[in-house]
């Protein structure tokens, strides 16, 4: 069904007007129309897990005291300036004056109290709070410009951790209805939602640099099939395909009305496999399973080889990465092998859920007929988004193909009651350890323990490490080819 879908993009693209008829069109544009795959269930992303949330709003209607630039370099973004102190336990952040969030009220060093204190009270869901929050042992704040933030221990990537979603600052007057109607500080206000169809955005004519805004509305448009993206193409209604369909991208490329980036990303992909459960339980079937599975031909079917195998929760991209796939590499015998050692009683049935994805949904037959081979009999479950996060991501599943795409979320794992349900007191100590060390050599030997751990417990079957494949029209300046985190810098973009 992808295929035929795809076939059906490739011949709209070919009815589609020169460039000479766009670039007309687009001349006196001040619109863009953005299409992604997955609507989010809220627009709050210090309290909501999605990465589609933070495509949505971050750095446009929401903003933290960091940037985290394309480079993955952090630069100054509420705060004009910081200094860290005390051997990397304080940050002195002095932040900018004049800045207003989008219903007039002032940005101030208690709008960023606020924020930080919710994120790390007790029963907090902010996706970072073990990552960030639970390591910031007070806050001051002894003027209304200045925040500091004192430590437990050291940590080199809290700079990059502020820049992320969970980290933006909302206002305490008008936090609670951020999950709906965001406000902001960001040079994009919220307009309206129809959910099904998109979220539009307007540019804040309060913004502190609002000459340099050039794109006056924006719309997200989500749509998750190839089939209605080409319907989308045919009546020109996007301008954006982000993270498109892989096996469409050579015939974009062949058109001259459109630009193809493909950049590199922080994502993981893999088959997630319920730990709760047996004899899934049991880390000799896992490991069998990881074994069933030809990443490369994966990769190449699938992705169109746009891609890298990864063989734990890591991403070529992280610093420190090392490269673990080959620790169970593709051998159905070695799988076979370990299922009777197991004792598993064959046919062993399980359910794979699948999200609306093209990675999915398109790798789901490959992955089928692989664990078949090794005598597990696999029932596949399409699956919207918002029935994804009350299924798999609430535990309940056996076994799903997803793509986690936050950089350095390897802490994930310490938390026993996370959707995969992995419980591990030597996982939990060497990331303590790691995180508590100030020594560097020492860091560096401990991260390469914890990915080692993960990989030698099959926690799950990780595949690849995707690269992201973005069409637009020509003329469109400013959008990224790399994603060391998933946002749309709107500020950046004109046409041209």
């Amino acid at each position: 069904m992808l295929r035929l879908a795809v076939h059906f993009l490739v011949a709209l693209l070919l009815a589609v007007p020169g460039p000479g008829a766009v670039a007309q069109a687009q001349t006196v544009s001040s619109r863009v129309v953005f299409s992604l795959s997955l609507e989010p269930g809220g627009l709050d992303p210090t309290i909501a897990p999605s990465a589609s949330i933070g495509e949505v709003v971050h750095y446009n209607v929401l903003e933290g005291l960091i940037k985290i630039e394309e480079s993955g370099a952090t630069t100054p973004l509420l705060a004009s300036s910081w200094k860290v102190e005390e051997g990397g336990t304080t940050y002195r952040f002095v932040l900018r004056k004049n800045v207003h969030f989008h219903d007039g009220a002032l940005f101030d060093a208690a709008a960023v109290r606020f924020s930080f204190e919710r994120a790390m009270a007790p029963g907090s869901a902010n996706k970072s709070k073990k990552s960030l929050f639970d390591n910031i042992a007070s806050i001051e704040t002894p003027d209304p410009y200045t925040v500091v933030l004192h430590l437990r221990h050291p940590d080199a990537n809290t700079l990059f951790r502020l820049g992320e979603g969970p980290a933006v600052v909302l206002h305490p007057a008008s936090a609670a209805q951020a999950v709906t109607a965001p406000i902001g500080t960001g040079p994009y206000r919220f307009e309206s939602w129809k959910r099904g169809y998109g979220i539009s955005l307007v540019k804040f004519e309060g913004y502190r640099n609002a000459p340099d805004v050039h794109i006056r509305e924006v719309l997200f448009r989500f749509i998750n099939q190839p089939a209605a993206q080409a319907e989308a193409l045919e009546a020109r209604e996007v301008d954006v395909f982000f993270n498109i369909a892989t096996q469409a991208v050579a015939h974009f490329q062949a058109n001259s009305a459109y630009q193809v980036l493909i950049g590199a990303s922080s994502g993981k992909g893999m088959l997630a496999i319920n730990n709760r459960k047996t004899p899934l339980n049991d880390v000799r079937v896992r490991r069998a399973i990881v074994h069933a599975i030809d990443r490369e031909r994966f990769i190449q079917e699938v992705l169109d080889g746009r891609g890298k195998a990864i063989g734990s929760h890591f991403s070529p991209t992280d610093a420190g990465y090392v490269h673990l796939a080959g620790l169970y590499p593709y051998d159905p015998e070695r799988a076979q092998a370990l299922m009777r050692e197991a004792g598993v009683a064959l046919p062993l049935k399980l359910r794979l859920t699948l999200p609306p994805t093209p990675y999915a949904r398109g790798g789901a037959p490959l992955i089928v007929a692989a664990l078949a081979r090794i005598g597990i009999e696999v029932e596949t479950q399409e699956v919207d988004w918002a029935h994804w996060m009350s299924g798999p991501f609430s535990g309940n599943f056996d076994l799903t193909l997803i793509n986690h795409v936050e950089p350095l979320d390897y802490q994930i794992y310490t938390d026993p009651d996370y959707y995969f349900g992995y419980d591990s007191a030597e996982f939990r100590d060497l990331v303590a350890r790691h995180a508590a060390s100030g020594n560097a050599r020492e860091r560096q030997v401990l991260f390469a323990k914890i990915q080692r751990k993960l990989a030698a417990d099959a926690v799950n079957a990780w595949i690849f490490a995707p690269q992201i494949s973005t069409v637009a029209r020509k003329g469109l300046k400013g959008l990224w080819m790399n994603y060391p985190i998933f946002v749309h810098d709107l500020a950046a973009l004109r046409w041209e």
